[in-house]
């Protein structure tokens, strides 16, 4: 197992030497950075919606109703909304990006597109992988905004279902405790995440061996893999950053 996990490790660390050199045409590049930015930034938009609204209309509900210590303000409930958006929020994308980035290049190997490029001379792993991490990287931070705004509204609209929980208390302690720089610090993790995501992923998928099997195989591998280092430089980072 371990000297399993050390080959994926030398043998991710390899590719990505290779994914990060200059292109051989920029041109070509940028264009594939607009379609990645468009595929995995642009069309993730409606389910960070759906699970940024929810959670945070879930967040607000559930602490409304288990906060009844007079000792804690109520007002504290609104600046929780903030905490769960880059985590969470990347949580679910690994799934749903890191599945789509593993299964697309995966299928690309198993049908020998990827070996007929090396044959050609194109550095497959620079002219796949690349485009798709910086697509991924740049637009994450609009991602992330988006989900923080989201997640406050759907705490501002739990408020009617909150009875205890007034729209001013949760205004109130948004603005109070609300520091800018977290907002950044929020950003910069999402960023860490977006590389985590699609490189994991786009590694299990370019190197994958055998059928359609094994390619969703390699993706369920992406998805937790990349759930667990999601997670790992969660902690990582906050207490680099915060401490």
């Amino acid at each position: 197992m371990e000297s399993k996990t050390l080959v994926e490790i030398g043998e991710y660390t390899q590719l990505m030497g290779r994914t990060f050199t200059l292109p051989m045409r920029w041109r070509m590049f940028f264009r594939s950075v607009v379609r990645e930015i468009y595929s995995l930034g642009v069309g993730s938009l409606w389910i960070v919606f759906i699970i940024s609204l929810f959670i945070g209309a879930v967040i607000t509900i559930q602490l409304s109703i288990n906060m009844t210590s007079p000792l804690i303000p109520r007002f504290t409930i609104g600046y929780s909304t903030l905490e769960f958006s880059s985590t969470v929020m990347c949580l679910i994308l690994s799934g749903k990006v890191g599945s789509s980035v593993a299964s697309e290049l995966g299928t690309m190997r198993v049908t020998e597109q990827i070996d007929a490029m090396e044959i050609m001379g194109v550095n497959s792993a620079n002219f796949l992988i690349l485009p798709k991490v910086v697509g991924f990287m740049t637009f994450i931070p609009v991602l992330s905004v988006f989900s923080m705004v989201t997640g406050i509204v759907g705490g501002y609209v739990a408020c009617d279902l909150a009875s205890s929980l007034t729209h001013e208390d949760f205004i109130y302690g948004l603005q109070l405790y609300f520091t800018p720089i977290y907002v950044g610090y929020s950003i910069i993790k999402s960023v860490v995440y977006a590389f985590i995501i699609s490189s994991v992923a786009s590694y299990y998928g370019y190197c994958v061996k055998g059928g359609a099997l094994q390619v969703g195989t390699a993706s369920t591998r992406a998805v937790v893999n990349s759930s667990v280092l999601i997670l790992f430089f969660d902690l990582l980072l906050t207490n680099l950053m915060l401490t």
